[in-house]
């Protein structure tokens, strides 16, 4: 068993300036529930995969918490065997931590979304309602609408008449984007914190043109009574002009030394990188299409609007050091300032990005999968006594094979199975069916297949294919986050419950939660200019 520490603790060390990553390995609608704000989400049915990717440094401090279940043993004793050395288990979990009268947040990318009301407050955003953007857009001519978040979500759903061109992307493209100096730029996303992102991004670029935030974005414009677009193309980025590179290097090189950020040469980059005793992220903040055409060898793609409003999800060390990658810095700057402003240790590499000579090809997973899949599952069925589903439980309801049962790695204990039997393993996500069969071959079970599928490879093979709505009951899809779940599917209520909680998150932050921002400092000051 590993060894315990107390929330009490814990607490000061979370912000004591060494390394430390404080890991919630419960599943995703638990966490959702309600975490510790430094927590970061490392559920125990993807816990290798994210290990790998998260804690690069095997020598980190790591504090693991869970329900107070003992899943957090069952994690540490994983992330043992993968080489991490410094582990501790939080001392009755979650709630544990509310014992000890400390707060748990609801919600995913708590920090960051802190981080964007907070830097509203400090730089008094300008903004619109939905209502003052369509009179706007009434009275005006070719005001432009941009959208900071990721093509994906724009092409879901989207204002009427909006651009996508996430956040990171605005300055260095915006020339393409708008025709002038005089025209307004209103910047929207689905809520809050990618609105303020973008709006305070291009204010940081001392941009000529009026820019707004949409307050609350698309929710704000469906509360407001106006139709959403769906399906619409979020096209392609046109690269900067030729004539206008040198002007955005200069503004890259002028936002570098305003704010006293520190560039950093590929080789240090290395030598920073096999360090084992201090963590290093390379991140490439430039856009996917970009990244996969070349980019350094270690670095993981994090396009930069993603990285500030998501932070957690590629940045699990507290107090690690942060390298931006990008072709002529101005991504990475203005990337860099926020993360910064956030806590965080920043550089920036020294260097092209384009140049970095290694293509998403190279580090794509190779392993093998069969050239028939209906063929392969219905081979592996022919044997087996027991089909499990390790699907996320929303897909399995939605769609199964007919007596395949739901399993999900932390709550294997609960099965009833006896070890001698021969189990097929299958599901739609490929590192959930291996956390499954992981742990039961460690509990003894010698006769397992595994065989990832769908819906269409599994009727493919001849299988029935059920759906059961209510099966697993709520109670059980600890994956799932049913808060405001369908906020984006017409819930009106669900979508003002939302809003409430992203407003309300600075009222809940104690003095140390508070103490590692500085939102809109610049440089060394922290007064927004």
């Amino acid at each position: 068993m590993a060894e315990r520490i107390s929330a009490a603790a814990l607490k000061p060390q979370l912000t004591d300036g060494r390394e430390i990553a404080f890991l919630d390995v419960r599943e995703h609608g638990q966490y959702g529930e309600g975490h510790p704000f430094f927590s970061v989400p490392m559920p125990y049915s993807l816990l290798e995969p994210r290990a790998t990717k998260l804690l690069p440094c095997r020598l980190t401090r790591i504090v693991l918490m869970d329900d107070g279940d003992g899943v957090a043993d069952k994690a540490a004793a994983r992330l043992g065997q993968l080489g991490y050395k410094e582990l501790v288990v939080l001392e009755g979990g979650a709630p544990g931590w509310v014992a000890a009268g400390y707060t748990l947040y609801k919600g995913v990318n708590v920090p960051s979304k802190t981080f964007g009301e907070l830097l509203e407050h400090a730089c008094d955003t300008p903004r619109l309602t939905a209502e003052a953007l369509q009179s706007l857009r009434e009275q005006e001519n070719g005001v432009v609408v941009l959208d900071g978040r990721t093509p994906a979500e724009f092409e879901k759903m989207s204002l009427p008449g909006a651009g996508s061109c996430p956040n990171a992307e605005l300055g260095y493209r915006l020339r393409s984007l708008v025709p002038d100096d005089a025209t307004t730029i209103v910047i929207n996303c689905a809520g809050r914190t990618r609105s303020i992102l973008g709006a305070e991004g291009l204010r940081l670029l001392d941009v000529r043109n009026p820019v707004y935030a949409l307050e609350n974005g698309t929710q704000g414009w469906r509360l407001a009574g106006f139709d959403l677009a769906h399906g619409v193309s979020p096209g392609t980025l046109a690269p900067p002009n030729n004539d206008d590179l040198d002007a955005l290097r200069s503004l890259a090189d002028s936002l570098i030394g305003e704010h006293d950020l520190e560039r950093v040469s590929a080789g240090t980059v290395e030598d920073w990188l096999a360090d084992a005793a201090r963590t290093t992220y390379l991140l490439d903040v430039r856009t996917d299409e970009e990244f996969a055409d070349s980019h350094w060898p270690g670095a993981r793609h994090a396009p930069g609007g993603q990285l500030v409003q998501a932070t957690d999800e590629f940045v699990a060390v507290r107090n690690a050091r942060i390298v931006l990658t990008d072709d002529i810095h101005l991504r990475a700057a203005t990337t860099a300032v926020r993360l910064r402003e956030m806590g965080h240790d920043v550089y920036i590499l020294d260097a092209d990005a384009t140049a970095g000579g290694e293509h998403a090809s190279d580090t794509r997973d190779q392993g093998d999968s069969p050239a028939d899949p209906a063929q392969a599952i219905r081979k592996a069925a022919a044997d087996a006594d027991v089909i499990l589903d390790a699907s996320r439980s929303m897909d399995y309801r939605d769609a199964h094979i007919d007596g395949a049962r739901w399993v999900s790695r932390p709550r294997l204990d609960s099965l009833d199975i006896d070890p001698d039997s021969n189990v097929l393993v299958t599901g739609r996500n490929a590192d959930l069916v291996e956390g499954v069969r992981t742990d039961l071959a460690a509990s003894g079970f010698s006769r397992l297949q595994v065989c990832v599928g769908n819906p269409e490879t599994w009727a493919d093979a001849g299988f029935d294919i059920v759906s059961t709505p209510e099966d697993p009951p709520d109670g059980h899809c600890i994956d799932y986050l049913f808060f405001v779940h369908d906020r984006h599917a017409g819930n009106l209520d669900a979508a003002r419950r939302y809003l409430e909680w992203e407003t309300g998150l600075i009222d809940q932050l104690d003095a140390q939660e508070r103490s590692v921002f500085r939102p809109g400092s610049r440089g060394g000051d922290d007064t927004h200019a």
